[in-house]
């Protein structure tokens, strides 16, 4: 999956697969993949004035992940 570059001081880059719902996102601290994540969420994660706030609020707790490394 290609991961477009976002300016973040914890998320360096973020990627997202519409048929399969996948939210791939890279911190820092590793690169994490998130479940069933509408493309809408994705978007709005995209357009976000800040993406560390929008993941916390919309994302973090709300959909299954794994780190993928």
């Amino acid at each position: 999956m290609n991961r477009m570059p976002v300016t973040s001081s914890n998320i360096r880059s973020v990627g997202y697969d519409a048929d399969s719902e996948l939210l791939e996102i890279e911190f820092r601290s590793g690169i994490y993949a998130y479940s069933s994540v509408p493309e809408e969420v994705y978007r709005g994660l995209m357009e976000a004035s800040s993406h560390g706030r929008y993941f916390a609020q919309m994302i973090k707790n709300r959909f299954d992940f794994s780190r993928i490394a």
